[in-house]
Order: structure tokens, then C-alpha cells, then sequence
């Protein structure tokens, strides 16, 4: 393979940044240093130690019975990307990598630099039939797919505080007319209608996701991510761009929403003490509810579906957020064969699956309501499990979709909507300059 695309990657860096960093493996609680090669293959992670849990798992069995050895190799999130990035233009690339499909890996599979795995899962249909369709299609670049899911489903949920639906004398909306009363009715009774950790403007971006997805059906961001030209002006941005708005001037978020941070579970804390109704963030809110607040969480957590919009074209089944997390092969890896293998053997064997529903994850998996025991909480893992089967498409994350340098502008950009900096055309201008 040409060079040229490494040194594109390696300029992009830094060449200082890029010494430190090629062939490093000393910040992986696992790593022993070394790549590649003589009867070793490495797997990227984070250092998530009860992730890491599962993974072990997989390794384990794997090595039990392949020639080659996969040796799992973990770094902290902060630089995970930034290293991943350096390997990935070097001549001593993973084998195996974790990542979050979309944009993180979409210059790779662009500069050829990943195992195209459509073939082996067309030539394996069992193996295809093992994942839910809406999350691996999730993996797809151009119709190509880079990546195997690799752990737990985190969709979009809209949280509600039981108690205080019952006091104020509302029901969960099911349009975003009821959604809009729902509020209003929430606001005058003193209380915040939505918790949001302004704070951090990735918790902000729920909402467009969502409400696009609704107005025009994902192919709308679809266009954005695959950066085509002028995608951005699609009258669907430009209404839940409005629509948000409109929430903002309602009260919808309270007035110090900017001032809440994600960190220190401040949004979650605002629910639980009722002093906000409602939430619509992850799956992974419930986990939290349950660790920090867990007499709120079993009394009065309640959880539904985003609303339906009226005049809408999308599926009011869609869903957004994190489909899964996904692991992709390095095209220039020795060990193709066995990191394939690796991937067809482990990732929706029953040891593996077992792991992540203990850890509190809901696979991607198909057929899956048998093996519900083993989760920690069957009753919130069969909704996350139902709400993803049933969906026709699962959005990733705008953030995660697109490419990096177009992440940071497009969340500064949402950050001044909510504020009430931007407006509909604003916002779109400051997208389409950034691209």
C-alpha cells in the first residue's frame, strides 16, 4: 500500500506529537509494549475496567484456541482518538480497534486503511443474522461496513419524574403539541420542565438529533455527515432549529441551564429532587439514577419514546444516540485472518454476551429476550432492547458521525442557539463555513 496516506495522517498530528506517540503502548493497563506480529495481535480499548470485563472475556476464549494471541491494549479516553490517529499512519497499526463508527473512522476507511467486512458478513449470514440490523447498518461508510458492534446499545430516552407528572396532573406526551402543553403546564407550576447540562453542549445536541430525525427522517443527517454540498440548509434543520428555540424562549430549561455541568450529575440531580420534570438524555442516565438516586430511581423514574412531530416524514420508531461502540480492522495488520476469526467467534458468543448484561449493557445482538436474567436490571434492559429491535434506523451521535474537525464548530454553534445567539439561519451558516 502507498505511503502517502500515512503521511498524511502522521502530518496532520504532528511530527513532534507523532514521535511520542507511534509504537507506544506504555499507557495501556495491559500493554507490554510491541505490536503486530510474531504470534501477537493487539486490541485497542479505553481504560473502562468494567468494560474491560467482557473484553477480557473474549480474549480468553479466543486465545484458548487460535495460534495467534490477541493481547488487549487500554488507554485513557482523553487522547484515545489522538493516538488512535498516529498508529493508523504508521507501519504498526492495531489489529483491532474500538471507536464509535461515523465520523471517527471515516478518513480511515476513506484512505483505505481498514478491512472492508461487508464480504465476510454477506459470505456468513449467520453471522450477519446475529446483530440488530439498525446497529450494524450504524457501522456503515458509503454502504461499506468497517465495524462489528462491540458492546452495549445506548439510545436516546425521554426520562420523567413520576412524582411530579402526578402532582402537576400531566401524562407523558406522545406529540410535540402535548410536549409543548406538557411544559407550559410544568413551567406555571414552578417547576423546570427539562433538566440540561448546558454546561457541556453535547448534552444540548439530543435534542436537534432527535427533532431532525423526526421532521425528515435520518437520510437528512445522513447527507450532512456525508459531507455533501449544501446538506446543511435542509428545511429540516432549519425547523428544530426554530422548534429548540421556541422551547428556549418558553422557559423550557430554566434559566441557569448554562451553568449546570455534566460532571457532578448535576441535570440528573435537578430531576430526581423534582425540581425538574423531565430529562431526555442516554440510556445511561438510568445507571447513574440508580447509583446516585436509587429510592428516586425505583419509586419514580419513569422513561418513554421522544414525541411524534407533526407533519413529520421520519418513523416515529427511529431512535438516536449511541448505537453501540464498534471494533474495525487495520488493513495493513499481519494478522487479518485471525482478527476477522476473532471478531466472527467472540462477538455475539454467549460468554461475551452474558459479560456485558452483568456489567449492565444491552448488546446488539438479535434474539436476545431469552438471556434477560442476566442482566442487572431485566426490566430497563428488555425497554432498551425493544426500543432498538423495533427501530428502523438508529442515528449515531452528530457528534461522533462527523468528521473531527466539524464537531467542535456545529456543538459552539448549538451551544449560542441555546443561548439565544444564533438563530436558524445562523446556525446553519456557522456549519456550512466550518465545512
Amino acid at each position: 500500500m502507498s505511503t502517502l496516506p500515512r503521511r498524511r495522517f502522521l502530518g496532520l498530528v504532528g511530527a513532534g506529537v507523532g514521535a511520542g506517540l507511534v509504537g507506544t503502548t506504555s499507557c495501556g493497563t495491559d500493554a507490554t509494549g510491541g505490536g503486530d506480529g510474531g504470534g501477537q495481535m493487539q486490541v485497542w480499548v479505553l481504560q473502562e475496567e468494567a468494560q474491560n470485563v467482557a473484553h477480557r472475556v473474549a480474549l480468553d476464549h479466543f486465545n484458548q484456541g487460535s495460534d495467534t494471541k490477541a493481547r488487549l491494549v487500554s488507554y485513557s479516553n482523553d487522547g484515545y482518538r489522538d493516538k488512535l490517529h498516529v498508529a493508523m499512519g504508521s507501519d504498526n497499526p492495531p489489529a483491532v480497534f474500538y471507536n464509535w463508527g461515523g465520523g471517527s473512522i471515516r478518513a480511515y476507511a476513506r484512505d483505505d486503511l481498514l478491512v472492508d467486512l461487508t464480504p465476510h458478513l454477506n459470505e456468513d449470514q449467520a453471522w450477519k443474522d446475529r446483530f440488530i440490523p439498525s446497529v450494524l447498518d450504524a457501522g456503515q461508510i458509503d454502504g461499506k461496513y468497517f465495524g462489528i458492534p462491540a458492546r452495549g446499545m445506548q439510545p436516546i430516552i425521554l426520562f420523567y419524574n413520576k412524582a411530579v407528572f402526578r402532582d402537576v396532573g400531566v401524562q407523558p406526551p406522545k406529540t410535540w403539541n402535548e410536549l409543548l402543553a406538557v411544559t407550559d403546564r410544568i413551567k406555571r407550576a414552578g417547576i423546570i420542565p427539562f433538566a440540561l447540562a448546558g454546561g457541556d453542549p453535547w448534552t444540548e445536541l439530543v435534542w436537534p438529533e432527535y427533532l431532525v430525525d423526526r421532521i425528515g427522517g435520518p437520510q437528512v443527517f445522513e447527507r450532512i455527515a456525508a459531507g455533501e454540498q449544501g446538506a446543511w440548509r435542509d428545511p429540516a434543520i432549519t425547523r428544530a432549529i426554530t422548534m429548540i428555540s421556541d422551547l428556549v424562549q418558553r422557559g423550557a430549561f430554566g434559566d441557569s441551564f448554562a451553568s449546570v455541568r455534566w460532571e457532578g450529575a448535576g441535570a440528573s440531580t435537578l430531576i430526581a429532587q423534582g425540581r425538574a420534570a423531565m430529562h431526555l438524555m442516554g440510556s445511561w442516565e438510568y445507571t447513574n439514577q440508580v447509583t446516585d438516586q436509587p429510592e428516586y430511581a425505583a419509586n419514580d423514574l419513569g422513561f418513554t419514546d421522544f414525541p411524534v412531530v407533526d407533519g413529520g416524514t421520519g418513523d416515529p420508531k427511529a431512535i438516536v444516540g449511541n448505537p453501540t461502540n464498534y471494533f474495525s480492522i487495520s488493513k495493513d495488520t499481519p494478522n487479518v485472518d485471525a482478527a476477522i476469526k476473532f471478531l466472527k467467534d467472540e462477538m455475539a458468543s454467549d460468554a461475551y454476551i452474558d459479560a456485558w448484561l452483568k456489567a449492565g449493557d444491552v448488546p446488539a445482538v438479535t434474539n436476545l429476550e431469552e438471556r434477560m436474567d442476566a442482566a442487572t436490571d431485566p426490566e430497563f434492559a428488555e425497554l432498551v432492547y425493544d426500543m432498538v429491535a423495533e427501530a428502523p434506523s438508529f442515528q449515531l451521535s452528530w457528534d461522533q458521525a462527523v468528521e473531527r474537525h466539524l464537531a467542535q464548530p456545529m456543538l459552539d454553534a448549538l451551544a449560542k442557539v441555546f443561548l439565544g445567539q444564533l438563530d436558524a439561519a445562523g446556525f446553519v451558516k456557522a456549519n456550512e463555513d466550518a465545512s
